[in-house]
Parts: structure tokens; C-alpha cells; sequence
């Protein structure tokens, strides 16, 4: 297989086999769903776990954001974290003491406690491998499900797409963006944009939920928008439309993305959330986190689950188009062939 997430018909496979009879678990794992649910009483427990496997640049700030921003888009607050890290034997401890300090901060940012984890120096690898388990709480009633979208619902993204893809180019794709006539302040500009806008959707997830009745949520990761699209579709059974040229995009991701033969709508865009609401909430939604700093967009709507996955381009109505595999897991697959052929 390809790299990347495992496809959705294949993971589903596996999901079926795990079955739990524990009655506590009120969402455990399900193919579009960020986190599980756990009940504690009078509020849920909010569990997630995600790796950082398509860059060695500031994997700690990615594996803390990317974890809490699981949990925010359950309804939840990302409080507690453990990590995994597995390092390389050619490591040097200046590089260990960074990965350390990045989750340090990160965290403090967030408000989020290390509770606990594993680091050792693993043979057989050749970059650091890093995985978080991210823990947080939300009080029963206030979780929010990706399965919980309506026919009609308002599509609406946060920031523009794809932040972390463009990143993740400008940092392991720096050679040849200079190569090409790309200048040095973008290139830079790029690398820092997992810290402005930022890679973290908390903030977002937050201010629309206190903004109207949120129905679903999901953060585009790996697959790009239209993955995440996908899944949100999966999730809650349903069809969706989307109009392209309302999409916001990093100005310069098109232009790396056409430099590398990349298409942005299938690139990792963490940073960016979806969130599905009534369209009675759309101004409410789109003026509170507009006004907070968070560039907010209706893009689409839910529709049925006969009419699938479309997009209006240059209007022009044609179905949602489909990655095999994330754009970034391919450019960095190929770069890794190349490199094993000279």
C-alpha cells in the first residue's frame, strides 16, 4: 500500500473486528470520528492519539496541536498528554532537547499538562518518529460527533488551506523551491505559518461552538480538504457540495503546489477546521470568529447521501475529486525513490 492513512474501505475492515462491550464508551473508533468519547459521570472523557509522519521539522509543536485539535473538535478541552518518541541512533541531544522544548511550549500555550510517555533510541529508523495520546474532558450534552451533520447544514472553513502542507513543502521541499526562483523570505514565511495562522484549531472550535448550535466538526489532516470532506461524508451518512472557487487559499500554495505537480484540495491542511451548522447560525458563526482574528468561510452544504461528493468549478458541477493518497505523502514517496535510485 501507499503511504498514508489506511483507506477508509480497508480501516472500516478493522474497525468492525473491535468490538467493546464496555458500556461507558459512547463513540469509540469509527472512520471519520477525531477522538472517543468515555463516560465519566457527569462529562465525557476525550481520547485521541495521532502520529507526525510527514516532516522531522518542530514535531513536537505538530504532535501536541494536531492531538488537541482532536479533542476541540469533539466539543472537548484538551488537558492531558502523553507522547511516544522513537529517535534515530545517529540523533544529537540538541535536536532531542528542541522536540522537548517545542512540546513544552506548546502545551503551556494550550494549557495542556505531560502526564507521561516513552522516548528511546530505536535501530532500524532514520528520522524521528513521534506519536501523542491527547486527553480532555466535555461536559455531557456539549459533545459534538462528525456523524452529527444534517441534510442542509452549512459548510464553513476556518483560514485558508492547506497551512501545514505548505509548511511541511517549505521545509522538505526547500531545494527545490530555490531551484526554481522562489525567494527566501516566502520560503521562511511559509515554514513559520504553522505558528501564523497556526496549525492549532482550538480557538476556532471554541468560538463556534459558543457561536450556535454546531452539529459537526472535523480538522483537516492528512487527505487535504477534500479527505476531510470525505470523511465528514462518511461520518454522517450523508452527501456534500462544496463551491471551489469559495475556498480560501495560502496565496503561495498553488504556486509550490504547481512547481511540484501537487493539488492542493488533497494536501494535509491542519490548521484549517470544517464545522456544519443550520444556515439560521451562518452570520452569527462566520461574524464572531471573523471578528476574533480567525478568517471564516462558507464553502458548501450537506446534502443527501445519493447525491454525493460534488463541487462546483467555474460553474461547472463535477464530483469532489479523490486522493489515493495525501499529496505530501506522495511528493515525499517519490523524493524518498529517488533518492534509493542515485
Amino acid at each position: 500500500m501507499k503511504a498514508g492513512k489506511l483507506p477508509i474501505e480497508h480501516l472500516e475492515k478493522v474497525l468492525n473486528n473491535l468490538k467493546s462491550t464496555d458500556p461507558r464508551i459512547v463513540a469509540g473508533p469509527a472512520p471519520g470520528e477525531d477522538a472517543s468519547l468515555i463516560d465519566m459521570g457527569d462529562r465525557y472523557l476525550v481520547a485521541t492519539t495521532d502520529p507526525i509522519t510527514f516532516t522531522t521539522n518542530q514535531i513536537g509543536w505538530y504532535v501536541v496541536n494536531i492531538n488537541a485539535n482532536d479533542v476541540a473538535v469533539m466539543g472537548g478541552e484538551p488537558k492531558w498528554m502523553m507522547t511516544t518518541i522513537l529517535l534515530p541512533e545517529n540523533y544529537n541531544e540538541n535536536s532531542i532537547y528542541q522536540i522537548f522544548q517545542d512540546i513544552t511550549e506548546a502545551c503551556r500555550q494550550l494549557n495542556i499538562s505531560v502526564i507521561g510517555g516513552h522516548t528511546e533510541i530505536t535501530a532500524g529508523i532514520d528520522r524521528p518518529l513521534i506519536s501523542g495520546v491527547m486527553l480532555g474532558e466535555v461536559k455531557k450534552g456539549s459533545e459534538i460527533k462528525s456523524s452529527g451533520a444534517n441534510i442542509g447544514d452549512s459548510i464553513i472553513l476556518t483560514k485558508a488551506i492547506p497551512i501545514e502542507g505548505c509548511a511541511i513543502l517549505a521545509n522538505e521541499a526547500v531545494t527545490k523551491l530555490r531551484e526554481n526562483g522562489i525567494e527566501e523570505s516566502l520560503i521562511y514565511e511559509s515554514q513559520n505559518l504553522i505558528y501564523n495562522p497556526g496549525i492549532s484549531v482550538v480557538k476556532d472550535a471554541s468560538i463556534a461552538i459558543k457561536s450556535g448550535e454546531i452539529t459537526a466538526m472535523h480538522d483537516i489532516t492528512e487527505g487535504g480538504i477534500a479527505g476531510g470532506l470525505m470523511e465528514l461524508s462518511y461520518a454522517s451518512n450523508l452527501g456534500v457540495h462544496i463551491i471551489r472557487e469559495d475556498i480560501p487559499e495560502i496565496p503561495q500554495a498553488k504556486q509550490f503546489s504547481d512547481l511540484l505537480g501537487l493539488n492542493i484540495l488533497g494536501m494535509i491542511a491542519s490548521g484549517s477546521l470544517l464545522i456544519c451548522a443550520h444556515p439560521k447560525y451562518d452570520s452569527t458563526i462566520l461574524r464572531n470568529l471573523n471578528n476574533n482574528g480567525i478568517k471564516a468561510t462558507k464553502i458548501g452544504v450537506m446534502k443527501d447521501l445519493d447525491y454525493g461528493l460534488k463541487m462546483t468549478e467555474n460553474e461547472h458541477v463535477h464530483d469532489l475529486p479523490k486522493f489515493e493518497t495525501d499529496e505530501i505523502a506522495r511528493f515525499l514517496s517519490n523524493q524518498s525513490q529517488q533518492i534509493k535510485t542515485h
